[in-house]
Order: structure tokens, then C-alpha cells, then sequence
């Protein structure tokens, strides 16, 4: 058995920007992914510039990778009508097959440790974490980071509530080879759902949608439902049908919840989709899982320095991720409820299009500002 002052669990975004910035600051992190490096994820893979001061000083900026610069947002409704709006912080585009990897040597080369295996249970004693996984390993811990996604076994393990209720949405993505203005990110409504296109590294198209599942279900399969129903809208139609697929087949994900969770369960602070999922139509995703893999490991660091006591990170995270982040989450499930009815997402674009200084508004209402550097910098004494 080992023993780590901090365990995350779970190697996207979240997890990997905690991981390097506590052994940025020489905290010993032990941290479980169940997926081998490289792998591709479902996701829309823009990313808001917004976290790029805080991923320079991670010493894990993004430019070598060649990432799309994204500077424009266009948005069409399901007859082909589109708005377009400059974004206010502009951003990226990579694919998280390259800039998972990139973050996963950052943290081995910080020191992290890097399993690759799966948890299986995990307990809770007031004081002390333990955990198993499916090697065998037995790990215990002071912290422990959750940062397993949108949905996991161990949500159904520890009881959380949103897990309990069947959930109508899923994801499908894929990448392409295909003709897309690079600087632009594209939100396309269709009859059941909407869709994010946009370049990434190398000259790659990333399409990925998001579709009830009641509608996707009077299909016989994916292509099928892509001609029928996304290819209502002709702007996605122009887009996708002569686009040359480079996965086997696209990747699809179902049960995909938006219902709020809780920021710390169990004693578990939650970062990233663990704690809360916006709606892929507002283009955020990304820099809230940096953002929160930041505040999850500023949280841990008085506590292990035992400046705080546990109840006190506990609180001070959820109040920093309620802070940041509910209010972008409310602003996207409303969105989403509006762009359900047809008839009100007709009236929204008639809107923004007699007053177009109101979209950079929504827009900001869904990103944040720049994230600020840390202002602490010390080590960590065990």
C-alpha cells in the first residue's frame, strides 16, 4: 500500500492542470487514469484564451503544439440564418489527443506519478482516503481530487444524485479533412441539437454535436441521422457533406447529464465535468476544467500546510468554483432551453440580429476573464 498527500483520479484536463501545478510546487500527486496517452476524447476542443497566462505559468503553453487561432464565433439556426461575433478573448483550437498528451509529460516531467489503472472503491474515514483499484493497488491519501469526467462507476459509487436520473443527451465526434475558416468556431443549430465545428492542429476540422437521444433513435445509424437532420441546416450540410472523415467511425458518448452536482462530495473535491457540465453550445468547457484543476490545487495547499483545517478547503473551494463558474452554467442551460423550441430560437436570432451588441454580451456571460497567476509560490514541507 501507498500513501500520497494528494490522489486525483482521473487524467483530462482538470486532473492534469491540478497535477502540475501541485508538484509545480513539490507536493508528492499520485494521479489514476484508466486510459493509455495519446487518446481521443468526445469534446469541441476550443479552448478560450483565457486560460493562457495560467498555462504559461504551468510552463505548458499551448503555441508549440500549432494550435488554430480562433478569433470569430458563427451562430445559425436550423434555416440556415447566421450571426457572427467577434469573441472577445479570442481562442484555440487543439485537439485533446495532442494537448492531453502535452499536460501528461508536464506532470511526469514535475515529478507526478502517473498510474494507469482504474478505481474500484473508495472510503472515507474524516481524515484519511482509501482506495482500491483494479490492479490491486491500495492507495491512501490526505486529498483526493475527483476529475473522472461526466459520467463514472464511481458516481454510481458514491451515490450522486444526478446518476440517479436517465439523462436524453448524447454526444457524437469526429475529425475531418475539410474546408472551415481557421479562425472561426462554429455553433449550428439543428432539430434536436446543435454543433460545434472548428479547426485544430494540423489543418483538422473537429465536428462534434450534441443530440437528444429521442430524436437520434428513429435512425438506423449515425450517417443516416447526420443526412436527415443536420443536413436541414445548409450551413452544416455545406460544411460536413464533403468533408473526408478520418476516424473508422466517430466517437459517441450517451448520458450526458447538465443536472448541477455538488462542487465537494464526500469529501472529494470535484473539478472539471465532475463538478459541473456546461452545454457544449457555449464553447467553454475546456478552460473551466483548467480553471478548476487551478482552484482545486490552491484549495489543497494551506490545508496540507496545515494553515487550514479540512472543513475550511472544503468551503473555500466550493465558494471559488460557485464564484466562477455557476453562473456560466445557468447562462448555458437557458440557452439550451431557448434553442429546444424552434419558434423562441427563431426570435432570439431576430433579436441579436437587430441588436448585434448583445451577442458579445451573452458570449462573456459564458467565458471569464483572464486568469490571474498564482500569487503563492512556495514549496510544500512533509
Amino acid at each position: 500500500m501507498q500513501h500520497t498527500p494528494v490522489l486525483i483520479i482521473g487524467g483530462g484536463l482538470a486532473g492534469l492542470t491540478a497535477a502540475i501545478h501541485l508538484s509545480r510546487q513539490q507536493i508528492p500527486v499520485v494521479l489514476v487514469e484508466k486510459e493509455a496517452y495519446p487518446h481521443h476524447k468526445v469534446c469541441g476542443e476550443y479552448i478560450s484564451n483565457e486560460v493562457l497566462p495560467y498555462l504559461r505559468w504551468l510552463d505548458a503553453d499551448p503555441e508549440p503544439l500549432g494550435p488554430a487561432a480562433i478569433t470569430q464565433l458563427e451562430f445559425s439556426v436550423v434555416s440556415g440564418k447566421i450571426l457572427s461575433a467577434a469573441l472577445p478573448l479570442g481562442g484555440f483550437g487543439l485537439s485533446r489527443y495532442t494537448f492531453d498528451q502535452f499536460l501528461y509529460h508536464k506532470a511526469l516531467q514535475n515529478g507526478a506519478s502517473v498510474i494507469r489503472d482504474q478505481i474500484t472503491d473508495l472510503s472515507f474515514d474524516g481524515e484519511q482516503f482509501s482506495v482500491a483499484c483494479a490492479s490491486g493497488e491500495q492507495i491512501t491519501a490526505d486529498v483526493v481530487i475527483g476529475a473522472f469526467g461526466k459520467r463514472s462507476g464511481l458516481d454510481m459509487k458514491l451515490g450522486r444524485s444526478f446518476v440517479q436520473q436517465k439523462s436524453p443527451w448524447l454526444a457524437v465526434k469526429g475529425h475531418y479533412k475539410g474546408v472551415h475558416p481557421d479562425h472561426v468556431v462554429g455553433l449550428h443549430h439543428f432539430d434536436g441539437g446543435y454543433c460545434g465545428v472548428s479547426k485544430v492542429e494540423e489543418d483538422t476540422l473537429n465536428i462534434c454535436y450534441l443530440v437528444q437521444y429521442d430524436s437520434f433513435k428513429r435512425y438506423r445509424n449515425i450517417e443516416e441521422h447526420q443526412e436527415q437532420v443536420l443536413y436541414r441546416n445548409p450551413v452544416l450540410k455545406a460544411v460536413m457533406q464533403p468533408a473526408t472523415p478520418l476516424f473508422s467511425r466517430p466517437l459517441t458518448i450517451s448520458q450526458i447529464s447538465f443536472d448541477p452536482k455538488p462542487a465537494v462530495e464526500q469529501g472529494i473535491l470535484m473539478a472539471g465535468d465532475s463538478a459541473g457540465l456546461i452545454h457544449p453550445l457555449c464553447g467553454n468547457g475546456m478552460a473551466m476544467a483548467i480553471h478548476a484543476g487551478k482552484i482545486a490545487a490552491e484549495a489543497v495547499m494551506p490545508f496540507l500546510r496545515r494553515i487550514v483545517a479540512r472543513e475550511a478547503m472544503e468551503q473555500a473551494y466550493n465558494l471559488q468554483w460557485q464564484h466562477l463558474f455557476r453562473q456560466r452554467l445557468a447562462t448555458g442551460r437557458r440557452i439550451a432551453a431557448l434553442l429546444q423550441r424552434r419558434h423562441l430560437s427563431a426570435v432570439l436570432v431576430q433579436t441579436f440580429g437587430l441588436f448585434p451588441a448583445m451577442l458579445p454580451v451573452l458570449i462573456r456571460k459564458t467565458h471569464g476573464a483572464p486568469i490571474t497567476i498564482p500569487e503563492y509560490a512556495g514549496g510544500y514541507e512533509i
